[in-house]
């Protein structure tokens, strides 16, 4: 594994606007969302509507990634993606959910998700997540991949299998969905996959249940959980996110209340695609 240091938190920028003539989603200004009461199953216009709202946050995800490279700020990348996201008429939905600050999540080598971005600067050899959700449309779109900062040479192998399968197992866990199987599969198949590697697979983050709502209440966990026995049917719409470790699954919290790290401070790797069971499978909803 690298031996670049560990990370500290930086320096945030001024807060960024929205214009005034993009929707809002509700829990924007305020401290926590109103919780989600509709179906878990969305009708046929609320699953295309979620097409636009996730192809346009998958190429946000990809314009984002295009400015990653060393000596570049996490902070940059919060920019990139509010702009293109605001230029196509879509709402940033991390900006101010559960005060959440920015418009994108950064996760950088030890950190498993929700970074904050911020002054800190990319190095080459770490790797580096970006989660972004487009709200458009009335509905979120939600994706999440890590990425090589100075390419893939510049990165250990470790750190390179890690994130390649991370990767593997989010694609084993999508053809896992089928309908009248419950959810728990989508566990299993991306637990037993990367016990394969010793890698630690983090339990307490979670896919979501995702519509109108950023998170609808329905849990998609990444280990095998016997609790997580609802059924999937046609209509239902999820994220699957799995984040795996290279040692511990346990973790820490910073003080800001979100950057959630590595108990051990080894590095870990996510990818995220959103989803609607179909009914021979499931349909990614956020590509590009």
């Amino acid at each position: 594994m690298s031996a670049q240091s560990l990370l500290v938190p930086g320096t945030l920028s001024p807060d960024r606007s929205v214009p005034v003539t993009i929707p809002r989603p509700e829990y924007v200004g305020k401290s926590a969302p109103t919780p989600y009461t509709g179906p878990e199953v969305q009708d046929e216009e609320t699953i295309e509507r979620m097409r636009v709202a996730g192809r346009l946050a998958a190429r946000a995800l990809v314009e984002t990634a295009s400015h990653i490279a060393p000596g570049v700020t996490t902070d940059r990348l919060d920019a990139v993606a509010h702009e293109f996201l605001c230029d196509h008429g879509a709402y940033p939905s991390t900006l101010g959910y559960r005060n959440f600050p920015k418009s994108l999540c950064t996760s950088v080598n030890e950190v498993i998700c929700h970074g904050i971005p911020d002054s800190t600067v990319m190095r080459e050899g770490d790797i580096v997540n970006l989660d972004i959700t487009a709200y458009l449309g009335g509905v979120h779109g939600d994706n999440n991949a890590t990425y090589f900062v100075g390419g893939e040479e510049a990165v250990d192998e470790e750190s390179r299998l890690l994130v390649e399968r991370t990767r593997e197992s989010l694609n084993r866990a999508i053809k896992a969905v089928r309908p009248g199987r419950r959810i728990n599969i989508i566990g299993r198949v991306i637990e037993s996959y990367a016990k394969r590697f010793g890698y630690g697979v983090v339990r307490d983050f979670t896919g979501h249940g995702i519509s109108t709502s950023f998170h609808s209440g329905l849990i998609v966990p990444h280990y095998d959980d016997p609790s997580a026995d609802t059924v999937m049917r046609p209509g239902m719409t999820f994220t699957i996110e799995p984040m795996l470790t290279l040692g511990t699954h346990e973790w820490d919290m910073w003080e800001d209340g979100w950057t959630v790290v590595t108990r051990d401070r080894k590095r870990t790797a996510q990818f995220e695609h959103t989803l609607v069971v179909t009914d021979d499978g499931a349909e990614i909803l956020t590509l590009p």
